[in-house]
């Protein structure tokens, strides 16, 4: 058998170590991968909307198009989450807010100097 690691092989948690990258097979704080993914590239608009789909009707506010590295990105989402008083997380380099605050979260990121648009309807 090879060095490298077979589909039904892999490990995805540990005990002793917690959930592990299936990338790199690191540790999730110490995976390697995830910071080596560079930020999300975009046309520097910052897209702010509300979508249900998928949540039984509750709704999120999406943040797309921030210019942020991965570490920034997370800070960002904590400090939204703190002036909407909110839940939320980022997932893919989007970051999703607990409940409808676009016009809240809009009106922050232009007095951080953002070209900010409303998405959806």
């Amino acid at each position: 058998m090879s060095s490298k690691y077979r589909a039904e092989d892999r490990v995805v948690y540990s005990t002793e170590q917690g959930r592990l990258c299936p990338q790199c097979h690191q540790t999730v704080a110490a995976c390697c991968c995830r910071q080596a993914r560079s930020p999300v590239t975009s046309d520097g608009v910052v897209r702010v909307s509300r979508e249900t789909k998928g949540r039984k009707g509750r709704g999120v506010t999406l943040i797309k198009g921030l210019p942020l590295s991965a570490e920034a990105l997370m800070t960002q989402a904590k400090h939204l989450k703190t002036l909407c008083g909110s839940g939320g997380t980022v997932k893919d380099g989007v970051v999703e807010i607990q409940g409808d605050h676009v016009e809240q979260i809009m009106d922050l990121l232009k007095k951080q100097n953002y070209t900010v648009k409303r998405a959806g309807g």
